[in-house]
């Protein structure tokens, strides 16, 4: 079994959110909703292509590359949903750059451990944990 780790990039994701008031850690999620990448022509003329969060309200979807041993996440979430949108740019940001073992050993709480879990509903927690999960099990389908 891999040991869990937070690679780096999460890690700082998480320490920035943990150094707010909890009153102020929705505006770094709402700034984060504005960073998400987009998603390249590829994939986008090919909806097939991606796999949809189904723990997440609002219609988001994901897709994970493994190009010689680096993981690179995409996702879709719409502007009317700016906490989904939040959280899927902060696991597209922090996985992206990865090996497949370090993305496999995230810990699947992550996302309770950013410190929104008061701030924003158990279901939206629970879509972003959803996202986490889906990721993974295609890094493990594709390395």
């Amino acid at each position: 079994m891999t040991p869990t780790r937070v690679p780096d990039t999460l890690a700082q994701i998480r320490d920035d959110f943990l150094e707010l008031p909890e009153a102020e850690r929705l505006q770094l999620l709402l700034e984060f909703s504005n960073e998400l990448p987009a998603v390249p022509d590829e994939i986008a003329s090919h909806p097939e292509m991606t796999e949809r969060v189904a723990e997440c309200q609002s219609p988001v979807y994901i897709h994970v590359d493994v190009v010689d041993g680096v993981v690179t996440m995409h996702a879709t979430a719409p502007p009317e949903a700016p906490t989904t949108r939040g959280f899927a740019s902060i696991l597209a940001q922090g996985i992206t750059g990865l090996s497949p073992d370090e993305v496999i050993a995230i810990p699947d709480d992550y996302p309770q451990s950013i410190g929104l879990t008061r701030a924003v509903s158990p279901l939206r927690i629970a879509g972003m944990t959803g996202m986490l999960m889906r990721a993974k099990r295609q890094v493990t389908q594709k390395r």
